[in-house]
């Protein structure tokens, strides 16, 4: 469990620095731009290694039943998040409707899954990522991040659409390959 808490805490933990502006000029100043950005990304691989190793370690211990309905919940959520965190990535009005959709997308994705599993490890790592997810929404809203005011043509939005509906359905059949679990 310690590994899964200790990788959850630092990648976090780490893309959340940017909220602490003081904390992140004190880092860029002796290591410069490249050298934070540098630091900053081994830190979220570091927390990425220790979450795909701590989490199959944690022993199965329930902490709530998830609901009957949950499994049904999640595969719908996921539709939503995947377009979302497309639209992060990509040129599109989504941006004109909320300032956050990588961190939308994100949060929906970890509920979802929260719906569905109600083991120790999901509690530790899906919790966490809602909780980073909504953090990070009101510190960014309180340094003023603003909505997207540039319009583009309705191609762009079914292109982020088909996007996430491609993804969506490849890992539909690759969930069990990649998490060992079937999505049903």
């Amino acid at each position: 469990m310690t590994f899964l808490i200790i990788g959850v805490a630092l990648f976090c933990g780490i893309h959340l620095l940017p909220a602490a502006s003081n904390l992140r000029q004190a880092l860029i100043a002796p290591l410069g731009e490249n050298g934070y950005k540098g630091l900053f990304s081994v830190i979220a691989l570091a927390g990425i290694v220790f979450m795909v190793i701590g989490y199959p370690r944690v022993e199965l211990n329930q902490i709530y039943t998830p609901p009957l309905w949950g499994r049904t919940a999640t595969a719908v959520l996921m539709l939503p998040s995947l377009i979302l965190f497309a639209a992060a990535n990509m040129p599109g009005n989504v941006k004109r409707l909320t300032r956050h959709p990588m961190l939308w997308g994100l949060v929906l994705w970890a509920t979802g899954h929260l719906l569905a599993n109600g083991d120790m490890a999901s509690v530790i790592l899906f919790g966490g990522f809602v909780t980073y997810g909504l953090l990070a929404m009101a510190f960014a809203n309180l340094r003023g991040v603003a909505k997207q005011t540039d319009k583009y043509p309705l191609a762009k939005d079914i292109m982020i659409i088909a996007a996430g509906t491609i993804v969506y359905v490849v890992l539909v059949f690759a969930h069990p390959y990649l998490f060992g679990v079937a999505v049903r």
